[in-house]
């Protein structure tokens, strides 16, 4: 945990020593004051690095002119130990991991001045590749002076770094009141820091333009500790991704997003639907085939029930037409949660075929030229199944998704489909006739660079007509917030 009384604070005796052989390197403006007298240094900073550059590999930090870096191997997410240097004005240069000390820097600050007596923490932040002035990487030099944190607090120095993101606003606890309003890209909220809970965790809501934007879990922070809290990464890229949108305790890691969550209503013979979790309704009229907007939780598992649609969001009285539990939701992950299964199984449906949640994370790996496919088999009274395009108007043998049971789904990471308009059947995995039971058509063209669920919903064999029958609905994971559409069966 940080301490503005750093207990391993690293001396470099080195370069005080020699801090009186600077050379400059750059033109007059940049060039570099060292100390006046650097045989006894008395005058001293305290600095740090804290790498938040979602798109900077990791990195050298030297003092221009010296052969040896300040720091080595700062990747991204990591906060060095301080360095005890002289104090004074400095040209910082940032070169990659390893590169000679004569290679050409990525970055030079420019003159940087450190007082003495001062502690001071050099955030990287920004893209690396941009060229773009609102994004592009920057050393931010944030002098600490956290405030006394009472007890049962904590000092936080919250600092917005996220690449892409708007002005934002900030609402600790996620209660509907903003702690924290109109806090720019590169800014802060101070070097005095401000006061959070310690002791628990705690969410923290992140709203832009009035709208909430995303939330995250904070763990429990120690009272009266001091902590900088850095929102990094990139708010257009996957939550779960190197680079997704984070928060950044210095000395503690990355905090994910929360996870979130899309309802889907596969169940054939249930009618619009409530979910509830306790006493508050996640989900409201529901019909089969439709998703939900997104539901963004703190991580956890949660009892879930669900009830025939009532207006009004409170909780029905009586015992829920079904109820299931989550798996456990992990911060930084989207997941496609399915209502699947038979409320009212007729006496020829398979017995396992019981209403039921079938939860999966969302992990497509997209690339730029192909379709990201995963097909999720939901269709209760339906036997294991194999999935491919016809050939001369058969599911070949070697079929692209090969012998999925009711429940599961292919890889996550999605099958590359190129670019194609093709008849797509389904059939049954142990029949030798390999004509479809099922054929849609189906243009990828439109899903090229996305990830694609493709759920079977609905009943294969309907025992009433008021039971839905079988179809193909697309997930668009792409999209905020994913889109659904529904492939009907084409006729014999």
């Amino acid at each position: 945990m940080l301490k503005s009384c750093w207990k391993n604070r690293v001396l470099v005796a080195a370069l005080a020593a020699s801090m009186s052989t600077l050379g400059t390197g750059c033109d007059d403006d940049d060039e570099v004051t060292p100390p006046s007298n650097t045989d006894t240094v008395t005058d001293t900073t305290r600095l740090r690095v804290i790498h938040g550059s979602p798109d900077a590999p990791a990195v050298d930090i030297y003092a221009e002119g010296q052969t040896a870096p300040l720091f080595s191997n700062v990747r991204y997410g990591d906060t060095t130990a301080y360095a005890t240097v002289p104090a004074g004005t400095y040209n910082v240069q940032v070169r990659p991991a390893g590169a000679p000390a004569t290679s050409e820097p990525v970055y030079s600050t420019g003159p940087l001045t450190l007082d003495t007596g001062a502690t001071v923490s050099a955030l990287a932040a920004g893209l690396l590749t941009s060229t773009d002035n609102a994004q592009a990487f920057r050393v931010l030099p944030l002098a600490e002076g956290f405030g006394a944190a009472a007890d049962g607090r904590a000092r936080v120095r919250i600092v917005h770094a996220g690449a892409d993101a708007p002005t934002v606003a900030l609402d600790v606890g996620d209660d509907g009141s903003s702690e924290v309003t109109d806090l720019q890209r590169f800014q802060d909220t101070g070097a005095a820091g401000v006061d959070l809970p310690a002791g628990q965790s705690f969410q923290v809501g992140v709203l832009a333009g009035g709208n909430k934007v995303t939330a995250f879990t904070l763990p429990a922070l120690p009272s009266r500790g001091e902590v900088f809290v850095i929102a990094t990464g990139q708010l257009s890229a996957k939550p779960n991704a190197a680079n997704g949108f984070s928060l950044l305790a210095a000395d503690l890691g990355f905090v994910r997003q929360n996870p979130v969550v899309y309802a889907l209503h596969g169940s054939p013979d249930a009618p619009p639907v409530d979910i509830f979790t306790g006493n508050a309704e996640l989900v409201d009229d529901l019909s089969f085939g439709e998703l939900s907007a997104p539901l963004q939780v703190p991580p956890g598992v949660y009892p879930l029930d669900v009830f025939a649609h009532a207006a009004g969001a409170t909780r029905p009285a009586g015992n829920p037409a079904a109820t299931d539990t989550t798996p456990t939701l992990v911060a930084g992950e989207r997941y496609l949660v399915v209502a699947a299964g038979f409320l009212s199984p007729a006496v020829t449906d398979p017995a396992d075929s019981t209403f039921e949640l079938l939860a999966f994370a969302d992990g497509f790996t997209p690339d730029a030229d192909s379709l990201r496919l995963r097909v999720v088999h939901g269709s209760p009274d339906a036997p294991p199944v194999d999935v491919s395009p016809l050939v001369n108007g058969l599911v070949p043998a070697d079929a692209t998704f090969n012998d999925l049971t009711y429940r599961q789904a292919s890889a996550p990471e999605g099958v590359e489909l190129p670019a194609v308009q093709a008849q797509v059947g389904v059939v049954a995995a142990a029949a030798t006739n390999r004509t479809p039971a099922a054929r849609f058509q189906l243009d990828t063209a439109p899903f090229i660079g996305k990830g694609v669920f493709a759920v079977a919903a609905g009943a294969l064999s309907p025992s009433e007509a008021s039971e839905a029958p079988f179809r193909l609905i697309a997930v668009d994971t792409s999209v905020s917030p994913w889109a659904a559409i529904t492939l009907q069966p084409e006729g014999p």
